[in-house]
């Protein structure tokens, strides 16, 4: 079969994800903790391409320099999807990196979805996207949202879907000189982790808190000054648990205005919000 039709060397998006709001209203016991949250995307993504290989080898193109590959989100989406399929046939991946690592955007979920999804049109497997999203699970708990390419309000540990259809904005994201280490905030003792749950018609109505945003802000002081520097261009919020923060506007002008004065000081990114992401896009 022709490689081009089959998409064999095309790029493939790996989005960015954005957190509109995140309550979190409880813990399990084996230490997860229960959210309510939204999902939006953007057109800043990831870029991934998969290289056919003569064997079942499963590799990097361009592994990073001191870290093992197998730990690559990518690598065990690959190796999670033939052992699940009993699959014999092996890929190269190669990734072209925009999203910044700890950044709350969600790339390492994104460039493991993002494999999961090419890799089963790819090696003709035709597994279900429901199976795909429980594959992504295991992976971990934002995965299953980029399998479903959708905004969505999350419930659960994030697994739990329900299509939803905010404002496409423009949006200004700040990245702070710092890496947030999710595990270290949700193991704070003083993370609220009491929320009451609210429905969706809250959300619409302006309950947009994310409750990791005091105990992030006492950790991390650059993001807690990336906030109030952009809190001067419209409301200012914290992605997941970080360290990215964004606002967003009604216009793009607007936007281009803050952007331009934010990046004097700043790395930041103009984007689009997208409530249908250019992964799922693809595969229309």
């Amino acid at each position: 079969m022709n490689k081009e039709i089959m998409g064999w060397g095309e790029k493939w998006p790996a989005p960015a994800k954005l957190n509109l709001m995140l309550r979190i209203t409880g813990q399990r016991n084996d230490g997860y903790h229960l959210l309510q949250t939204v999902f939006q995307f953007t057109d800043l993504c990831d870029w991934l391409i998969f290289h056919q290989v003569d064997d079942e080898r499963v590799c990097l193109k361009s592994p990073i320099p001191g870290v093992p590959e197998e730990t690559d989100l990518t690598i065990r989406a690959a190796k999670l999807l033939k052992q699940e399929t009993a699959c014999k046939q092996g890929v190269q991946i190669e990734i072209e990196k925009n999203l910044p690592m700890g950044g709350g955007l969600g790339g390492g979920s994104s460039d493991a979805a993002t494999t999961l999804v090419a890799l089963n049109n790819l090696w003709g497997l035709n597994l279900s996207e429901n199976k795909l999203r429980q594959l992504g699970i295991k992976l971990g708990a934002d995965v299953p949202v980029f399998v479903y390419g959708h905004a969505a309000w999350a419930e659960g540990v994030g697994e739990k879907l329900e299509k939803i259809e905010p404002e496409e904005k423009w949006l200004v994201i700040i990245k702070p000189d710092c890496h947030v280490d999710t595990k270290e905030i949700f193991s704070v003792k003083d993370l609220t982790r009491d929320s009451k749950s609210i429905k969706i018609a809250d959300f619409i109505a302006g309950q947009h808190q994310n409750d990791c945003l005091e105990t992030v802000c006492n950790k991390y002081k650059p993001v807690k000054n990336a906030l109030i520097d952009l809190a001067v261009y419209s409301e200012a919020r914290l992605t997941g648990t970080g360290a990215c923060v964004f606002a967003q506007f009604d216009s793009k002008e607007l936007a281009e205005k803050a952007y331009s004065k934010l990046l004097e000081k700043w790395q930041v990114y103009l984007v689009k919000g997208l409530n249908t992401s250019l992964l799922k896009h693809k595969l229309v």
